[in-house]
């Protein structure tokens, strides 16, 4: 590792934005009256960090270049609704905006909340998942139609917002007149996916791009890795939100936390239970992180299973209460059954892999129990207990581990203390590595970035190099021998 592969990376990053810059996108013009209208309608103040993420997207997307910007913010900190106001101000321009979540449950949720806020929009918001599509048409009139008949709707450029998952990007989906891409919990949308946007778009102006996501970026990777991005940042939560209570749980003291569980439970309330795997390992079951490896003492054999927690939690813990269970490896339709019944009311308690925690807006969730909580990243953490306390009762949280070691403990007090997830994502970092955030596919970045977050001096040396490359020589026509070398390693660091 050296200056030189901090330079490159920088210098791949800054192209890019550079690049886009130089691309068309439709201007969206916003009226400040109508936009104030917009936001006195609701049902709720914005907060100030809301008020001002929404002025530099509203900025970006007023401008005839396409914009790149990342919106990040706690979970229930309000991304949503300052997104759904800026696909709702592109549509009234008569443009068509993409509004893509990762989960079905999730663009459920999205469209929902639009529905709920903009009960008036007239001018088309659809549905599409692998099993329906909708279409609201505003004042309460809502159909269920064909999906080739919503794809139809879309490609002629009367259904305005469309919401649904990545699967928006698909060879038999056009759009008429696309401006605005909003996608959810995903940092980096590519080059190639921008392309493949642009192709659903019928070859016409690049759309503006919106990312949002809850998990921190520390801004060590900020300005290395998305160093193309624009970032907007949601630092508050809504007024009246009650902190959520939340204790480390010591093995001796489980049979209180479940009573004391079982007492919320018949107060009306409900409650998610975490474990970090489906079902129990085989002892040649090889483990990657060396982190985790390490530094906990409890094998992965004892780690608490899914489906045996549910077994134990629901005909030993609490055979009075209705306890579901929902993993990655259930069908889409019967995990999209179970989240419908955890959100009616029909189960008291999910247990579940981290599925949860990314979406999964249930008011009447004020218990977020969390079993091996050390086997688990701190923002990850984060992220779970933010699934609970978007009500008006109390919230707890409990972080349950059967590991005595001091490191431990000493990590997961950092949970109570710390003010917010980039504090701990910045801890995270430091601990276990950049894999968290950047995830496994992206091929030799782990690498740079950890050596990044050792030399933050270096990182902007890098950038500031970088930067005055590009002043001189933008498309480096002088520089053979450096387009040669860019060319390299774009071949071997993968980004996307």
């Amino acid at each position: 590792f050296s200056f030189e592969e901090l330079f490159l990376l920088q210098l791949k990053v800054l192209r890019e934005k550079l690049a886009l810059a130089k691309e068309k996108a439709h201007p969206v013009k916003s009226d400040n009256k109508f936009v104030g209208k917009l936001i006195t309608g609701l049902p709720f103040k914005l907060t100030d960090s809301q008020e001002k993420t929404l002025n530099e997207i509203l900025r970006d997307i007023g401008r005839g270049s396409p914009m790149n910007r990342l919106l990040q913010g706690d979970v229930g900190s309000g991304k949503t609704i300052v997104a759904g106001i800026a696909a709702y101000l592109a549509a009234e321009e008569c443009y068509q905006v993409a509004f893509m979540a990762p989960t079905e449950i999730l663009a459920r949720q999205h469209y929902a909340t639009l529905k709920k806020f903009f009960p008036e929009f007239s001018r088309g918001l659809g549905l599409l998942t692998s099993k329906e599509a909708r279409v609201y048409h505003g004042d309460d009139l809502e159909e269920e139609i064909k999906k080739p008949a919503l794809i139809n709707e879309t490609s002629a450029g009367r259904i305005k917002i469309v919401v649904g998952t990545h699967a928006l990007i698909q060879k038999n989906i056009r759009f008429s007149d696309l401006a605005l891409v909003i996608i959810d919990e995903q940092h980096r949308f590519g080059v190639r996916q921008r392309a493949e946007l642009q192709k659903a778009n019928g070859e016409k102006l690049v759309p503006h791009l919106l990312s949002m996501s809850a998990t921190p970026i520390p801004r060590t990777l900020m300005m290395t890795v998305f160093g193309d991005l624009d970032l907007s940042l949601i630092t508050e939560l809504p007024s009246g939100r009650k902190s959520i209570v939340t204790k480390i749980v010591a093995p001796e003291n489980r049979d209180k936390a479940y009573a004391f569980i079982r007492g919320q439970v018949r107060k009306g309330r409900q409650g998610f239970v975490i474990c970090p795997r489906i079902e129990k390992t085989t002892t040649d079951d090889k483990q990657t992180n060396d982190y985790r490896r390490q530094t906990i003492n409890t094998s992965w054999d004892e780690i608490k299973a899914v489906k045996d927690e549910y077994e134990k939690l629901k005909n030993k813990v609490f055979p009075d209460l209705r306890v579901g269970m929902i993993h990655g490896k259930l069908k889409s339709a019967e995990k999209n059954e179970t989240m419908a019944g955890f959100v009616r009311g029909d189960i008291d308690l999910i247990v579940s892999t981290s599925v949860v925690e990314v979406g999964v807006d249930v008011p009447n969730a004020t218990i977020m129990m969390i079993e091996d909580a050390d086997r688990f990243g701190l923002a990850q953490i984060y992220q779970f207990r933010g699934r609970v306390g978007r009500g008006e009762h109390q919230s707890f949280c409990f972080l349950f581990t059967e590991s005595r070691s001091a490191e431990t403990k000493k990590r997961l007090e950092s949970i109570l203390t710390a003010k917010n997830g980039f504090e701990l994502a910045e801890r995270d970092l430091t601990i276990r590595g950049p894999g968290e955030f950047l995830g496994e596919e992206q091929s030799g970045m782990p690498d740079i970035a950890m050596k990044a977050l050792q030399n933050p001096e270096m990182v902007q040396a890098a950038r500031t190099a970088a930067e005055s490359c590009l002043k001189k020589d933008a498309s480096l026509t002088n520089s053979t021998a450096l387009r040669e070398k860019l060319a390299e390693f774009k071949e071997r660091v993968h980004l996307e």
